[in-house]
């Protein structure tokens, strides 16, 4: 039998190819190019069902009914219109800087440096290659505003890439050495893409295990597990190859997006906001009241025609006014303000409802709308620690990818950490790790807290000393701590200008503490001192 009649025996004859459908993967034909190693974002398949996705009813109900499609749709739809919901989706999806290193384990120490050099530049090589901080920080924005990611691992050339998979067509109940098995609903293929030959374009771009999936499906070969469960669509998937980070552990392990809860805070803001907006232009509200005179008898002095002759020219005559309207009646004349003067209470009322917003968030206001800086430091450990949990599967996932790339890992192997430096605190754990290097730890480790990749580090310094010789060129200050016994005793002058640099900053006090560290009285302080 031939390798043709072998595939289309096994179902592949819809391909009309004679080449292993295996090797067709991640070559589409777009126009009249073809691109290699193409990855389809299935961010553009989310269509929104026609439904009132900003009404708090819907919203309760779905989350009664833990509709985790609709739940999804609404986190989604709140992140484009809520600039609220879209920043601190943001904010905790970017706080990690994921910034992550390579050290190698020798286990025989009769290993050569240089090969062990040499692997270890190739998978700094394909591990820079993979962009591990875009990455993380794009899955981070997905599992908040979704509830999970899932994923399936493509082993590139030149580095890791991720085939994003939908997830309301995944599913995940087992488990595999602490990683989960992901099962997928073939009928995916079926229900997203109509047209046949579209169809089968993308079924290419998808690995082989996802094709003799459908191929199972589309024979009815796949038996449900449970009563209730989609009659032969489900397919798992082979737990090495895939992938999911969550949050979520709670309601039984359902992937509900982070914020879900926070959302009916965010619609009362939003009418809050709209009837104080109605407030203020109520302010800019004048009625002018003009009189028609009556005689002795309580009679009108003029008919109804010269009445509405006097109404419209007090109408045109104020017609280019802004907030004025004209009442005729047999009153007095007079100019009522219908501007509230409880000013203070509405917006204290306004203010309320914002706080109730970023309280249902769990995070400070102050992040965002600074007016001091009380608690604010405690506020954002909190917020490190709720998010701190896919930090950790980042860091299982990345490494294992590393050891996978360990030529003997009988006598060395490769393991991979990622640092917890954020936003925030990155300045202080760089200059910690640079302290440690006084007593002989990682030299590279306070670069690295500071962004930079081994890689980058190694080139530089290479570059800078070997090539250009910098080092012989730009000779740093001498001091005390890097100086001989002989610098000291042959330059005595430089001895005693060492000393009286260290009297005078003994004399000059404790150091200054940093902006982010005064506490509010002190600035306060300061201000009123300038």
């Amino acid at each position: 039998m031939s390798r043709q009649e072998e595939i289309r025996s096994k179902g592949f004859d819809m391909y009309n190819t004679s080449r292993e459908v295996g090797n067709e993967y991640g070559r589409i034909k777009v126009g009249v190019k073809t691109i290699d190693d193409a990855i389809i974002h299935l961010g553009n398949l989310n269509q929104s069902q026609n439904r009132n996705l900003g009404s708090k009813r819907f919203i309760f109900e779905a989350l009664e009914r833990l509709d985790l499609k609709a739940l999804r749709e609404i986190s989604n739809y709140f992140y484009r219109t809520s600039g609220i919901y879209q920043r601190v989706c943001n904010y905790l999806a970017n706080m990690y800087r994921y910034d992550w290193y390579v050290v190698p384990e020798i286990y025989d120490e009769s290993v050569k440096e240089e090969k062990v050099v040499g692997e270890f530049t190739k998978i700094l090589n394909y591990l820079d290659n993979s962009y591990i901080k875009k990455v993380c920080s794009d899955i981070a924005l997905k599992v908040i505003k979704d509830g999970a990611y899932y994923g399936y691992i493509v082993e590139g050339t030149n580095g890791l890439l991720l085939q994003e998979l939908p997830i309301e067509y995944c599913r995940s109940r087992y488990s595999v050495g602490n990683l989960p098995a992901i099962e997928f609903n073939m009928r995916f293929f079926d229900e997203k893409f109509s047209d046949i030959n579209y169809r089968l374009r993308v079924l290419k771009l998808f690995p082989s295990e996802f094709q003799k999936g459908y191929m199972l499906y589309k024979q009815r070969k796949l038996q449900p597990d449970f009563v209730g469960d989609n009659i032969g669509s489900w397919y798992l998937l082979e737990p090495a190859n895939t992938i999911k980070f969550s949050l979520s552990n709670v309601d039984g392990g359902l992937d509900i997006p982070l914020f879900i809860n926070a959302i009916p805070n965010i619609i009362d803001l939003d009418a809050a906001q709209d009837l104080d907006r109605r407030k203020q232009m109520q302010k800019l509200l004048k009625v002018i009241v003009q009189k028609l005179p009556l005689d002795k008898n309580g009679d009108l002095i003029f008919d109804v025609d010269e009445a509405a002759d006097i109404h419209n020219n007090a109408v045109q005559m104020l017609r280019r006014a802004v907030g004025v309207d004209v009442l005729t009646t047999f009153t007095d004349v007079e100019s009522i303000n219908m501007s509230d003067s409880n000013t203070a209470t509405t917006t204290d009322d306004l203010e309320k409802v914002e706080r109730s917003v970023y309280n249902a968030f769990g995070v400070a206001q102050n992040l965002f709308n600074t007016d001091g800086n009380i608690a604010l430091e405690k506020s954002i450990l909190n917020d490190e620690s709720l998010i701190r949990p896919l930090l950790f599967q980042f860091n299982v996932f990345f490494d294992r990818i590393t050891q996978k790339h360990s030529k003997n890992p009988k006598k060395y192997n490769f393991r991979l950490y990622m640092l917890e430096t954020t936003q925030y605190n990155y300045k202080e754990i760089s200059k910690m790790y640079k302290e440690q290097v006084q007593i002989g730890y990682s030299k590279m480790l306070p670069q690295v807290a500071l962004g930079h990749s081994q890689s980058s580090i190694l080139n530089t310094a290479y570059f800078e000393n070997e090539i250009l010789h910098l080092s012989e060129i730009m000779i740093p200050p001498l001091m005390s701590s890097t100086l001989s016994g002989e610098d000291i005793l042959g330059n005595k002058t430089q001895s005693n200008t060492s000393k009286t640099q260290k009297t005078s900053e003994a004399n000059s006090g404790r150091p200054k503490k940093e902006e982010g560290q005064l506490s509010e009285k002190t600035i306060q302080n300061k201000e009123s001192m300038n």
